[in-house]
């Protein structure tokens, strides 16, 4: 395929893990940031709320924004996103946790 023949569209994936050192700072920080949404409906911010408080995956979930991932990214706009988050056993010595595990070919690891 020529440039001119291959598609604009790029799908982006990336794979974190985080730490979450402090449950309480988190939580707040989610719920200010639930607070702040005046487009969110009440029963909306009411299940959004008992969500992040119950679950830290849920509250960080809530505080990561593809879009500033790509904001400031020269010549791009974001056109689709989804993520998601879960609370995972992780040991980075484990050999089921390697990340250069080939998932796809033409990945590019920066």
């Amino acid at each position: 395929m020529s440039g001119d023949e291959t598609s604009r569209f790029v799908r982006l994936r990336v794979e974190m893990v985080v730490e979450v050192g402090d449950t309480e700072k988190l939580t707040g920080a989610a719920l200010a940031r639930i607070g702040e949404d005046e487009q969110m409906p009440g029963e909306e911010r009411a299940h959004a709320e008992a969500a992040v408080q119950e679950d830290v995956a849920e509250a960080l979930a809530y505080l990561v924004d593809p879009f500033d991932l790509v904001s400031q990214v020269p010549g791009t706009e974001l056109t689709q996103a989804s993520w998601s988050s879960e609370s995972i056993d992780y040991d980075p010595d484990s050999p089921d946790w390697d990340p250069d595990e080939d998932d796809g070919e033409g990945d590019d690891v920066l």
